[in-house]
């Protein structure tokens, strides 16, 4: 019969092949169907570890079928030429499942690191976890694929000890490059593990002195009191003394300097400046009753009694109101009082 069609010898073996090969593309194509299935059954499901095996295995397996259709279709019917007959060997074979195995856990380690690795970054209110995450997704694939590489390598017999000594050099060379980027890196890590500060809170550093807006892999952005971004690399920041104002709460102690002429009395000067900071206390929303005001006489100057008056703002960033609010209610009230406030001056007697 095959005769009469005219379906004999290589005609024959070439349709049997592109029937394997269609077969094979018709069985991928239901492996797709199924796999969407799957994954809307695992959609409705608690749990996170289908849909990680879903995604792991369903593209590969479906490329996977593809490949060994068209395989077994062109050596099984013997129309592989010879100049492909290279095909055959079995190297080829183990290289391909190796290829395919680094797929599948590359894309199921990936998928974990993303689920449970963005889940538990979402709990913190620095954006370093995130990342460390974005860091992780991107080494883990880096890692397998080169291990993968090496393995099919190794499959042909290709010595790979010159790529593993020139890949050595090549990360000796490029660890001293990136020297500050790694400081930094590792110093961003401790920041989020240490926590010194966090997103919101005002520092200062050295000179330094504002809120801050971000914590990156690199750097720390700091925006001060004048609306201008201070970057600051992670290294600095774990190597430098940190005042953090927000820490371990908001109220902060100012200290206003108060001086008077000599032949004040100390202790009216004590009891009006007490009187002052308990009538800002009451009059403004800036400062707070605990704890109280306090003032201290601290010092005979070359032209003046020094005083001190510590009071406790409510929050870190009002200092310039309360000063504002305390100085202008002692200037009102020593002119009532008659107390004067001295400025530096010098007698000069001459002799005839």
């Amino acid at each position: 019969m095959y005769m009469d069609l005219g379906l004999s010898g290589p005609v024959l073996n070439y349709i049997l092949a592109a029937f394997v090969i269609l077969l094979g593309i018709v069985l991928a194509y239901l492996a797709r169907i199924f796999v969407r299935w799957l994954e809307s059954k695992a959609g409705t499901t608690d749990t996170n570890w289908d849909d990680i095996l879903i995604a792991a295995i369903g593209t590969p397996v479906q490329f996977t079928i593809i490949v060994l259709a068209v395989y077994y279709g062109v050596t099984l019917f013997g129309i592989l030429p010879d100049s492909m007959a290279w095909v055959l060997s079995p190297s080829y074979i183990t290289a391909f499942y190796v290829l395919i195995s680094a797929w599948i856990l590359s894309t199921f380690l990936h998928s974990i690191i993303h689920i449970y690795g963005r889940a538990i970054a979402e709990r913190s209110e620095s954006d370093m976890d995130d990342r460390l995450v974005d860091l992780l997704e991107l080494v883990i694939r880096y890692v397998i694929w080169f291990a993968a590489v090496m393995a099919i390598l190794k499959v042909f017999s290709i010595d790979i000890t010159p790529l593993l000594a020139g890949a050595g050099i090549a990360g000796i060379a490029i660890a001293l490059a990136a020297q500050d980027f790694i400081s930094n890196f590792f110093g961003g890590a401790i920041i989020t593990v240490d926590k010194p500060f966090k997103v919101g809170d005002r520092i200062k550093v050295e000179d330094y002195y504002g809120d801050v807006i971000s914590v990156g892999t690199r750097s720390t952005r700091i925006k001060t009191l004048e609306y201008q971004i201070v970057t600051i690399p992670n290294n600095k920041l774990t190597s430098n003394i940190i005042i953090n104002y927000s820490e371990p709460d908001q109220k902060l102690r100012i200290t206003l300097p108060i001086t008077v002429a000599y032949g004040t009395d100390p202790l009216r000067v004590k009891k009006i400046l007490l009187e002052i900071a308990r009538d800002a206390t009451m009059g403004t929303e800036f400062l707070l009753e605990d704890p109280a005001p306090t003032v201290f006489f601290m010092e005979f100057a070359d032209s003046s009694l020094n005083f001190i008056l510590h009071v406790w703002a409510r929050k870190y960033n009002i200092s310039e109101q309360v000063r504002d609010a305390i100085n202008c209610r002692i200037a009102e009230r020593f002119v009532k009082e008659g107390i004067e406030i001295p400025f530096p001056q010098m007698d000069v007697h001459m002799k005839k």
